[in-house]
């Protein structure tokens, strides 16, 4: 079992910057690709970046490349999304996600931080 711990939302100006952390805890040796995910009331939970546990292929959403970057640190266990020229549209609950073992799916959530940006 992995855990997952996302922290870093807040509210912030359109135009702004946020940085996203999600702290792995538990079976991390397990973990082969990691991402983040986004999703506002009504809507389906929409993928936003992901990459391997050991920093290589990143991949994002085309709505955010350019001004999202993932990336992570081994030796903390810890996923981040660093987020920049926010746009009211990036509002939403930000979720960190695993998938472990050789899985298809993304298995692990953590329990999600919301993401504020006024206009």
């Amino acid at each position: 079992q992995v855990q997952l711990v996302e922290s870093g939302g807040g509210l912030v100006q359109a135009g702004g910057s946020l940085r996203l952390s999600c702290a792995a805890s538990g079976r991390t040796v397990s973990i082969y690709i990691m991402g983040w995910f986004r999703q506002t009331p009504g809507k389906d939970r929409e993928f936003v970046a992901s990459m391997t546990w050991i920093g290589r292929r990143p991949f994002y959403v085309d709505s955010v490349k350019g001004r999202f970057t993932i990336s992570r640190d081994n030796a903390k266990n810890t996923l981040y999304l660093q987020m920049t020229s926010l746009k009211p549209e990036d509002t939403a609950v930000y979720y960190c996600a695993a998938k472990t073992g050789g899985a298809t799916d993304f298995g692990s959530w953590g329990q999600g931080t919301q993401v504020t940006v006024s206009s």
